[in-house]
């Protein structure tokens, strides 16, 4: 954290190590033009809270087109709202980004200020301001209203050996340091000004684990219905960014509390205060929270099914008590997930994909029950690469049931039959050489001979991996040409045999079955 001086909030070592070099060279070439240019928003609570930034922006008090004269040849201005895009030395390590871009984009904003929104969704006009001061006034919550200056004290120096000093106007340290999240002045205003504030509190929440003030939630409650205003595209991309978070479960909850999820995903809240049977312990909606709290996989699609894996159980259930039914919920399911995914602008990608998970997620297994051939026929319906996937979804559905224990026998016995089947077969396959280029080299019609060769080419190739080479393995054939049928076939047999047994028993071992 930062420590606090008299005279203001001076940066700390880890602060100033952690602002990359292009982001310093750009404030100190605005500055050395002759305007103010600060470091703001997000990237500068992260410094705080000793968190790695995921981006960079810079306000200043220079027009666009002062910007653009300050980087000639590096910067570009595409917008309304006062932010020239300077292309810098590539800095950031990100999976997001495309490994072969050549520069990375900081965002420079000329300090503004902003009208009424009618729309609740974006200003009616944006004016540019004069001072900082106004700027920082505009912002959403006050860990957000922070800027960061250079302060070199009239010393000539550059880089990392610049001294930082921070601009808090809000109380925003105090607020990040109490894990408080608060607007800057009256709530209300802030989300009537954009209403998808309020997501955007509840989306922190999730994040950084902080609590919403008092006054700052029951305003997000109060004006809950505004975020019907709000494009879809802008919910779901808040939406999915809690589901992402730390606390995914815990955002959807607030989500609930706060009277936004009814008018974001009413399908969720027809499941509070609605029992189930003898197998769950909690109402549908605590249910889906809690699975989806429980959730091993990081992955968007999976958490996504997770929450929504029971979503048509209020609709299919059929009774009361401990032997109530929701026959076909799981393919209901899938048919609401699809509806509630497009409309809230997911890709067809994942639509698809949460889809079929939900659609499978009541597979049936029992070791005694249950084949290779059935393991097969599941993999080849939901696909190989979406199998681990739909393991984690049942481990969700399990922890979000109230049971103890994630993976039980069957479901370790299942996932060592499915690595089983989908193992590379031992096969004459995995030769460099095969029947036709014995018939070939050996003069010889087709016959059961050619497979018996070919089976003790394989067991000698176990044997001996190096052996698998083509010169090798038809020099070997000529010489094998001469043993009779029966012989050939005795001499395969056993080391196949052999290490087939070896394999299984490295599998079993791997899932802890016997």
């Amino acid at each position: 954290m930062c420590s606090i001086h008299a005279g203001g909030t001076t940066c700390t070592n880890y602060m100033i190590k952690k602002i990359p070099k292009p982001a310093i060279e750009v404030l100190e070439k605005i500055e050395k033009a002759g305007f103010e240019a600060y470091v703001v928003g997000g990237c500068v609570r992260d410094l705080i809270m000793e968190k790695e930034p995921r981006d960079w922006d810079i306000t200043t008090n220079a027009k666009p087109e002062e910007v653009l004269k300050i980087f000639p040849g590096d910067s570009f201005y595409e917008n309304k709202f006062g932010t020239v895009g300077v292309k810098v030395e590539k800095f950031i390590d990100s999976d997001t980004l495309r490994d072969d871009r050549e520069k990375d984009v900081i965002e420079v904003t000329t300090f503004r200020i902003e009208s009424k929104y009618s729309d609740r969704r974006r200003p009616d006009k944006v004016k540019f301001a004069k001072t900082l001061e106004e700027d920082l006034s505009r912002r959403d919550f006050t860990m957000n209203a922070l800027a960061l200056k250079i302060s070199n004290d009239g010393q000539k120096t550059s880089g990392k050996k610049s001294k930082f000093k921070i601009v808090d106007l809000y109380g925003g340290e105090k607020d990040i340091k109490n894990k408080i999240i608060k607007t800057v002045g009256d709530p209300n205003e802030r989300f009537d000004e954009d209403a998808l504030r309020m997501m955007r509190a509840i989306r922190f929440h999730a994040e950084l684990g902080f609590e919403i003030e008092k006054k700052t939630l029951e305003a997000i409650k109060k004006n809950s219905k505004w975020i019907g205003h709000i494009a879809m595209e802008r919910i779901k991309d808040e939406f999915a960014k809690i589901i992402l978070s730390d606390n995914p479960a815990d955002g959807v909850d607030m989500m609930h509390k706060a009277g936004i999820l009814q008018y974001v995903i009413p399908e969720l809240e027809r499941g509070v205060g609605v029992s189930q049977n003898r197998h769950h312990i909690y109402t549908i909606y605590k249910h889906s929270i809690m699975a989806l709290r429980k959730c091993p996989s990081k992955k968007l699609e999976v958490r996504l099914a997770a929450l929504f894996h029971d979503i048509a159980k209020p609709q299919t259930k059929r009774g009361e008590g401990e032997f109530a039914t929701f026959y076909n919920h799981d393919h209901v399911g899938a048919r609401v997930v699809e509806k509630i995914l497009t409309r809230l602008k997911f890709s067809n990608d994942v639509i698809q994909k949460v889809k079929l998970l939900v659609d499978n997620h009541m597979f049936y297994y029992n070791p005694d029950e249950v084949g290779e051939a059935s393991v097969r026929r599941l993999i080849k319906k939901v696909g190989l690469e979406n199998v681990k996937d739909l393991i984690d979804l049942r481990i969700a559905d399990r922890l979000g049931s109230g049971t103890p224990k994630a993976k039980p026998y069957k479901l370790r016995h299942l996932e060592y039959m499915i690595e089983k089947v989908s193992h590379d077969a031992i096969s004459v396959k995995m030769l460099k050489i095969n029947g036709n280029d014995l018939m070939k080299g050996l003069g010889i019609k087709p016959g059961p001979k050619i497979g018996a060769i070919l089976d003790v080419l394989l067991a000698e190739v176990i044997e001996d991996a190096s052996k698998n080479d083509r010169e090798y393995l038809l020099a070997r054939a000529k010489e094998l040409n001469t043993e009779d049928l029966v012989k050939l076939r005795t001499m395969a047999k056993e080391k196949i045999e052999e290490k087939k047994e070896e394999e299984d028993k490295e599998i079993k071992g791997k899932h802890w079955v016997k």
